[in-house]
């Protein structure tokens, strides 16, 4: 193995699914070492749960999968999941199971917190969002309402990556773009918002300190079996959507597009955004700019299910079907559908698992790029190649497909885990006072192959647009199948 040529620092991305750690040359980039841990998620009807002690389990085994270079990392940032709910006692254990981003039971709670208000306008120019399931304020307005005794044992309200920083600094922190995820904190003032977290009955007290992008959340603590290296300094961390617009080194207008368990578009921007419309998501970034960002909850993880209920492999795809599958199998939060299902209209005798399985790419993409059209409002270079990232980016099915249906030419990066690599830069940031975004395309980390632009299939984007409207009533219907 080569010797580093410079410090070392360590990124983790702990996801939904499972927490990564990188260990990277500060002066080249290389990974030297790596490391994965998987998560357990439990919940069914629109719950999704997980154990935050879980998390820590995945941190601390990730970490010893990287072996001694882990051990000699000058810095460390965490970068997790958005939205996540981890409630605390007074011992600072978990009082519940953390509910996680994709978990849409409070969506008649954010019905209610956006009324109260005073409409989606008013939450838009006031926190940049509209509050749906996905967001911190409404999953805990739920659990005020239906589990009361949890909420009155919570000492502490943190996000998933604060809660990971805390663990490793003792000290209860933030960082903005993640904060800028919860509905409680609002951009004009970089503050929490009291009327909000009077609204939704929380006390500021309970919430971390937000810290400035380049400031250092601490140091790790002496922690008997954590196999990284006490003194280290630890970055503020932040969201994952802003972590990998870091591991990208991504510029003002340079669309991105993420196939994951969820699927993301964003941009990163010089000025704040407010969609009233809630599909545009008006976050801060992890450098003190701005990342206007749509999600979908249903991409690769529904596709793939799909897949295996058609007994397909995942890129054995058919084109030219007329077929129109919306794979709305966790309800949906682009477009706004919470209490939605999957719905496949169009057979005939000639359809195909092939063809469906299609649909389900067609269908999931569809939502993704009207998604993209909102993010990228008023930006100038609307032609830009898409950045095509996550799981899905490395399958054939799924390029072809955003190719087809957005006209666009396509860059897959070579590089991976670009989530725990922004985390990384974000370390070597907080460690040498470069700008990580610097950093990041001082790595070359978007470097990748490159594809032309096809003509936009119009036929199958009017065929999804004509289904999606016309199928409304059962798409909104509360009376799951």
């Amino acid at each position: 193995m080569a010797v580093p040529e410079g410090p070392l620092v360590v990124g983790v991305d702990s996801s939904t699914q499972s927490t990564k750690a990188l260990v990277v040359d500060v002066t080249t980039g290389r990974v030297v070492a790596s490391g994965q841990a998987p998560h357990t998620v439990t919940g069914r009807n629109g719950a999704r749960e997980s154990d935050p002690e879980d998390w820590w389990t995945a941190l601390g085994d990730a970490l010893g999968q990287c072996g001694a270079s882990a051990r000699r990392a000058a810095a460390v940032s965490v970068a997790g999941q958005q939205h996540g709910l981890v409630t605390l006692d007074a011992q600072g254990r978990p009082v519940r199971p953390a509910m996680l981003w994709n978990d849409v039971r409070s969506a008649a709670q954010g019905e209610r917190l956006v009324e109260h208000l005073g409409g989606a306008k008013a939450w838009a120019e006031r926190t940049g969002s509209v509050p749906g399931p996905a967001f911190t304020v409404t999953k805990w307005a739920w659990l005020r309402e239906r589990e009361p005794e949890a909420a009155a044992a919570t000492r502490a309200v943190r996000l998933p990556h604060d809660y990971l920083t805390e663990r490793l600094t003792g000290r209860a922190v933030t960082d903005r773009s993640d904060a800028s995820g919860t509905g409680w904190w609002t951009p004009a003032t970089g503050a929490y918002d009291v009327e909000i977290l009077g609204l939704a009955g929380l006390s500021p007290a309970l919430l971390p300190e937000v810290v400035d992008p380049f400031e250092a959340a601490g140091t790790v603590r002496d922690l008997p079996g954590l196999p990284l290296p006490a003194g280290a300094l630890v970055a503020p961390g932040t969201g994952d959507n802003a972590a990998a617009a870091l591991g990208l080194g991504l510029t003002a207008g340079q669309p991105v597009l993420s196939l994951g368990t969820s699927g993301t578009v964003y941009t990163t921007s010089p000025h704040p955004s407010a969609d009233p419309a809630g599909t545009v998501a008006g976050f801060a970034d992890a450098r003190g700019q701005w990342l206007p960002l749509a999600c979908t909850l249903n991409c690769t993880q529904a596709v793939d299910r799909i897949a295996v209920l058609l007994g397909r492999d995942r890129d054995a795809v058919e084109t030219g079907g007329r077929e129109v599958l919306l794979p709305f199998l966790d309800g949906e939060r682009t477009p706004q559908l919470p209490h939605s299902s999957g719905l496949l209209y169009g057979l005939r005798h000639d359809t195909t698992p092939g063809r469906l399985l299609q649909a389900a790419y067609d269908g999931a993409v569809y939502a993704l790029l009207e998604a993209l059209e909102k993010v990228l409002a008023g930006t100038p270079e609307r032609d830009a190649p898409l950045l095509l990232i996550g799981g899905g980016a490395r399958g054939a099915a799924w390029r072809e497909t955003v190719r087809r249906l957005s006209g666009r030419a396509v860059s897959v990066p070579v590089a991976r885990e670009l989530v725990a690599l922004g985390a990384a830069a974000q370390a070597a940031g907080v460690l040498t006072g470069e700008d990580p975004a610097a950093v990041a395309r001082r790595w070359g980390t978007a470097d990748g192959p490159s594809y032309d632009p096809v003509p936009v299939d119009r036929a199958a984007l009017d065929r999804i647009g004509s289904v999606l409207a016309d199928g409304g009533a059962l798409l909104r219907s509360e009376h799951r199948p």
